[in-house]
């Protein structure tokens, strides 16, 4: 925990050392740290960090890689620390319909997931583009290979498995909007990813922020995350929800 915070210390140094304009920018970086604490008789610990690059090789070719780090302790008991890397090759992005392909990785404390790779490919298609309003759309079919730590799952049909191989069909959205003359910022991410070949195979995500800008290169952020997913270890719940507030930092206006 301590060398991930120093890592992240450093990537803020970097990032908020060379703020640019946004659309003169090649290499874009955000760096968002949000939690909860609570002191006392009763300790608590919430603590996600968001980190995204979007790395434009060249007019039509645009990379994006989005990863996060969550920690929960309880009484000083750990309860979750999750690993989540979401990367994205888009290639004619000048067009409003353009290819993309993707490769996953996470990890899962809480749900005794050692780890889980998606790899796959796909559309996406732009809703909306304007100055102040995004709004992104993407069909995609991936490749799936999950490694548990146990054999017991709530669904009892996949008990006896410790690797779990499927192809799922990913529906996405997104979208970000800079409301009443920039000073509030919202964003949103949401998408459903169902199994091709078992109908009890199923997971969705939802992450929403509000951001509200403090200096060209810092905004004060809220972020409420929720997650849903079918098959999941016995007795853990198949729901999960985040409410952190904290600090973005970026490296454009």
């Amino acid at each position: 925990m301590k060398r991930l915070l120093y890592i992240l210390l450093l990537s803020a140094s970097a990032v908020s050392g060379q703020v640019k304009d946004k659309d003169s920018i090649q290499l874009r970086i955000d760096l968002s740290l949000t939690g909860f604490w609570q002191g006392g008789n009763v300790e608590t610990l919430i603590f996600r960090a968001a980190h995204k690059i979007d790395y434009q090789f060249a007019k039509n070719v645009k990379f994006r890689s989005q990863n996060s780090y969550v920690l929960q302790e309880f009484g000083r008991s750990k309860a979750d620390e999750d690993i989540l890397s979401l990367n994205f090759l888009n290639i004619n992005t000048h067009k409003r319909l353009s290819p993309l392909a993707l490769a996953f990785f996470s990890t899962n404390y809480r749900r005794q997931i050692d780890y889980r790779y998606i790899l796959g490919g796909g559309m996406s298609y732009e809703v909306l583009k304007k100055k102040k309003h995004k709004i992104n759309m993407s069909l995609t079919g991936e490749f799936e290979h999950t490694e548990f730590q146990t054999t017991d799952f709530k669904i009892d049909d996949y008990d006896g498995f410790t690797a779990i191989n499927t192809w799922r069909s990913t529906l996405w959205f997104q979208g970000e909007h800079h409301l009443f003359s920039n000073k509030m910022i919202l964003k949103h991410e949401f998408y459903f990813q169902p199994s091709l070949q078992e109908c009890d195979n199923f997971r969705w995500r939802g992450d929403i922020s509000l951001e509200f800008p403090v200096w060209d290169f810092l905004n004060f952020k809220m972020n409420y995350y929720r997650t849903y997913e079918s098959v999941v270890v016995a007795p853990q719940l198949q729901e999960d929800e985040f409410l952190t507030f904290g600090f973005t930092i970026k490296n454009y206006k």
